[in-house]
């Protein structure tokens, strides 16, 4: 769907995107993260044509951004992160009027506002003058926009930003839902909500793309062979270090007293290529079961997308993918 190629924008000495290079590929959610200043917006605006590039180049379903520009904006909704509306208008009068600046044929316009309406769920809103809106629903609004003409890819620059928690988990359904008839490229700081809706991360640093991969390969970057195991376990120290003492597969064992005395905090360090495909949670069971050691808690501890994130956005690098970290 969109083919990006040494994709380069420099302001005067500043390069905000260098050498980008990225695919987007049919029918998924793409996250766009990279920190404040690290070329998310440039490179959007690059895509939506609303920015020209210094180098490199840029394909909308198989249409060159500069050489075919207008047939390549037709396949891009764009969303940016402060939405393009005209306070001075009521709903139904904007949507009408982005429908004929998108040249959707006459006899289609009015049944395409309807439609993007009720998709958005702003139909009961339509008379309403843009200004008097909230701003989740000013975000619907410029949603509608986006999807008017049903172009196969939607752009959303922080589509949540500023919104309620709310408001946030209602735009983010509706972002789910869209995914079902467009490709999705998503820029947001909100890393938790990236890595429930979307499919595959691009994160850039400092113009440059650091890591390309799935959202669950990447949240296992850092484990380097090792996953760790988080107890609370009633008991004395001694007895719980005699209960790891020789089971295989524990590389190391970190135990701390609550300040009360009754409860230790366990944290286990698990080496993979020693458990022989093995769930060591099941040994851990049995063993503080023998030894009549309540377990009160007990949790695989996994890296986050944020500390993924931030590993890659601190030490930049080249283009990753899971098992490089």
């Amino acid at each position: 769907m969109i083919e990006v190629s040494h994709l380069t924008k420099k302001y005067g000495n500043h390069v905000a995107v260098d050498d980008l290079s990225f695919q987007v590929e049919k029918g998924q959610i793409y996250g766009l993260l990279g920190k404040n200043g690290a070329g998310k917006s440039t490179t959007m605006n690059i895509l939506t044509g609303f920015l020209g590039a210094t180098e490199g180049k840029v394909t909308i379903d198989g249409h060159d951004i500069y050489e075919e520009a207008e047939e390549a904006k037709k396949c891009i909704g764009y969303l940016p992160e402060i939405p393009p509306l005209y306070d001075s208008m009521t709903v139904w009068e904007y949507l009408c009027f982005v429908a004929e600046l998108k040249k959707i044929p006459k006899g289609e316009r009015l049944s395409q506002v309807e439609e993007v309406m009720e998709l958005t769920k702003v139909t009961e809103y339509g008379n309403r003058l843009i200004a008097n809106l909230s701003k989740g629903y000013k975000q619907r609004v410029g949603l509608a926009q986006a999807v008017l003409g049903y172009p196969p890819i939607l752009i959303l620059d922080e589509p949540t930003v500023g919104l309620d928690p709310k408001q946030m988990i209602e735009i983010r359904e509706l972002v789910r839902s869209l995914s079902q008839n467009h490709t999705i490229i998503l820029s947001s700081h909100i890393l938790t909500e990236v890595s429930a809706i979307c499919d595959h991360i691009l994160i850039i640093a400092n113009g440059k793309l650091v890591a390309s991969d799935k959202t669950e390969n990447l949240e296992m970057m850092l484990d380097h062979g090792e996953s760790r195991l988080e107890l609370c376990i009633k008991g004395e120290e001694e007895q719980i270090e005699e209960a790891f003492g020789d089971l295989a597969g524990i590389d190391a064992v970190e135990i701390q007293k609550d300040d009360e005395g009754t409860f230790c905090h366990v944290l286990l360090t698990v080496a993979k290529e020693k458990l022989g495909g093995r769930d060591i949670r099941e040994e851990v069971f049995f063993r503080l079961s023998d030894r009549k050691l309540p377990i009160y808690s007990m949790n695989l501890v996994k890296n986050s997308l944020e500390d993924v994130f931030l590993a890659l956005t601190e030490e930049e690098g080249g283009v990753k993918n899971a098992g490089d970290l």
